[in-house]
């Protein structure tokens, strides 16, 4: 079995680079494959169309689209044509990259990577309030066992930027741990599990430096 390809392990590239890895994200489709292969582990061009109510030919462009920026990489565990894609990960586990959480050389971004990472980031937000809403509207219909067990926590907590990232990181591995748990198991059913961390007092930003 060929091994997974390996996607850089920090995104540290200036910002004419790291605008040239985001812009294969500023499409709707590329968005919501990147964020179901996260979600399932892996899949096809032909699954991911059929859960994304889309068409494998434009699937599979957009996926070829997305391993040319390394953000997809190739299991290797297809057969034929039927290749089977994952979300590229660094050797941490963290995701890469999603959203605003990317380290770059220097400290900063220029203008058109701050306006593809903020797209990016409120694209994932309001995907993530069209499935919620989606799951409010037929959660009646479920055992009061998974009634029970949906739903969304929030917690307020008093950190540094560096506790921050390392509680990113343990709920990250949480996540990982699961992935697969259910596997086998025909009571088992996929479940998103999204992770909104950001400062409530937003505008008494820290002192740089």
């Amino acid at each position: 079995m060929t091994p997974p390809e390996q996607a850089p392990d920090r995104v540290r590239d200036r910002p004419p680079a790291l605008r040239d890895r985001l812009a294969p994200l500023a499409h709707p489709l590329r968005g919501r494959i990147l964020g179901e292969l996260r979600r399932r582990g892996t899949a096809t061009a032909t699954e991911l169309a059929a859960a994304l109510d889309s068409n494998t030919g434009a699937t599979s462009y957009h996926v070829r689209r997305l391993h040319a920026a390394a953000l997809v990489v190739d299991t290797g565990q297809g057969t034929g044509r039927q290749r089977v894609w994952a979300a590229a990960v660094r050797p941490d586990g963290a995701a890469w990259p999603v959203d605003g959480g990317v380290e770059v050389a220097g400290g900063g971004l220029d203008a058109d990577a701050e306006a593809v990472l903020g797209w990016l980031s409120r694209d994932h937000v309001r995907h993530f309030g069209r499935q919620y809403e989606r799951w409010l509207d037929v959660w009646p219909d479920w055992p009061p066992s998974w009634q029970q067990a949906g739903g969304a926590d929030d917690a307020g907590v008093l950190v540094t930027a560096e506790q921050l990232l390392a509680l990113r990181a343990e709920v990250a591995a949480v996540f990982a741990r699961y992935r697969r748990v259910g596997q086998g198991n025909p009571a088992a059913r996929r479940v998103a599990a999204y992770a909104f961390c950001y400062p409530i007092d937003v505008d008494r930003p820290p002192r740089r430096g």
